[in-house]
């Protein structure tokens, strides 16, 4: 009997998995409640795969065998509630993707620095020579890339809402960079959060290895309570460490108790600057070192990688004055990494859709570091409440154009405007991407 497969969410994910059910000759059906891009209709289609838009036809869907969610599509969604109610399973796209691939799988997952970490990991594994894939939140699906590549390694970035949803997978290798709060209108409590991210662990063995970062709390907890039972590599900047990588105030080091791959690395030679980026070249690099990449590739991989757009990317200097855009920054814990790694005095863009965001955590950094703060989002009072007694200025703007132009007018020569909102975008533009890339435009014409 044929497997009746649906897919909610027309999307990258989704469009992929569908190829993928056609391909494994399932009766396929997708369904999104908002608009397909034309080029994901055009492509479901051409491979005569029944789609909507627009809405969900309950007799379409609930007489699946499996569902697979795009990550987008919260569990809270009527669909998905009455999905859950008549017991139909429901899996994402990398669970799906996964069942079908004999690849080595490396899963990334943390609060923040996941796509950074992905990116420089396939960046080191590609420049090695290793036929990898890049997949999750990053570029073409993983059920896609089983069709069409089917690559040896892949290297794979998951959200929390991703894990949520797998349930076989077992990674090869597993990434958790760090825990902080964060999507807390999507889970009950900080700790469900937490166990969420731990599921990149949940099917792992003594041949697996977990490549985490010992500075976190909320990771040290947890492992404390619960036991993992794969190989432990930590990584840390309160080291040195028996076995793992750590850093002190010139260099960070690994040793996988493996002497001839032991390696080094002066921190003035990474292209990223700053903790957090220290945390994740230690994170990628634990991965290229057990795969018996060479030291050298490992250290040139890391001297001429670049950052993804919205992270910490740098803009222009106009009258003397450097412009980074780290539109990506959508929490509290990404702009404190961002005001952190600053070495000049900050005129700082912030603002947005505030998640319950708890600043205390950047009070030290802004009255170290920032002479001004200019708002950007609709609802600017929690931005005011907490850094008005901290900050000469706090100014309210409504676009992009305005933020650049007062940030032009009121900045000194030698100091950087940094735009590091800890707020997610929707309330004044279409996305991260677009809220930096408004942000670029009007820079470069000033």
């Amino acid at each position: 009997m044929t497997k009746r497969t649906v897919i909610l969410g027309g999307g990258e994910s989704g469009t992929g998995a569908a190829l993928l059910a056609k391909h494994l000759n399932h009766s396929v059906f997708v369904s999104d409640f908002g608009s397909i891009k034309p080029r994901y209709a055009s492509e479901l289609t051409e491979h005569q795969i029944e789609f909507e838009e627009g809405k969900h036809t309950e007799s379409n869907i609930l007489n699946a065998d499996e569902v697979i969610a795009s990550p987008g599509i919260p569990p809270t969604a009527p669909i998905f509630k009455k999905i859950q109610q008549k017991g139909i399973p429901v899996i994402s796209e990398i669970e799906f993707g996964a069942r079908h691939t004999d690849a080595r799988l490396i899963g990334i997952t943390g609060t923040n620095g996941k796509t950074t970490t992905t990116l420089l990991t396939h960046h080191l594994l590609s420049k090695a020579g290793i036929d990898v894939g890049i997949a999750g939140n990053i570029g073409h699906s993983l059920a896609r890339q089983v069709i069409t590549s089917n690559h040896s390694h892949y290297v794979i970035e998951l959200s929390s809402f991703q894990l949520d949803l797998m349930f076989e997978t077992r990674l090869d290798y597993a990434v958790l960079l760090n825990i902080t709060p964060d999507h807390l209108d999507r889970y009950n409590t900080y700790s469900d959060y937490i166990n969420s991210k731990f599921r990149i662990t949940q099917n792992q063995t003594e041949e697996d290895r977990f490549i985490y970062c010992s500075d976190s709390e909320p990771i040290q907890a947890h492992l404390a309570q619960n036991k993992i039972a794969s190989q432990h590599l930590p990584f840390t900047l309160n080291g040195p460490v028996a076995v793992g990588a750590w850093a002190d105030a010139t260099a960070f080091h690994i040793n996988l108790h493996q002497p001839k791959i032991k390696f080094s690395m002066d921190l003035k030679q990474l292209t990223i600057s700053g903790k957090h980026n220290t945390y994740n070249s230690m994170a990628a690099s634990i991965i290229a070192n057990s795969l018996l990449i060479r030291n050298e590739v490992i250290r040139e991989s890391l001297m001429d990688f670049k950052n993804i757009e919205h992270r910490l990317e740098y803009v222009a200097t106009v009258k003397g004055v450097d412009y980074i855009n780290d539109s990506k920054a959508t929490n509290v814990n990404s702009a404190w990494y961002a005001l952190e790694s600053m070495k000049k005095p900050v005129v700082w863009i912030a603002g947005g859709v505030d998640k319950g965001n708890d600043y205390e955590s950047l009070i030290p950094l802004v009255k170290e570091k920032v002479r001004l703060l200019i708002c950007l989002g609709k609802n600017n009072i929690a931005l005011h409440q907490a850094f008005s007694k901290h900050v000469d200025m706090v100014i309210n703007t409504s676009s992009a154009q305005e933020a650049v132009r007062l940030a032009n007018g009121l900045s000194n020569k030698e100091e950087v405007v940094l735009l590091s909102p800890a707020c997610a975008s929707f309330d004044l533009f279409d996305s991260y991407e677009d809220r930096g890339r408004q942000f670029k435009y009007h820079v470069r014409n000033l």
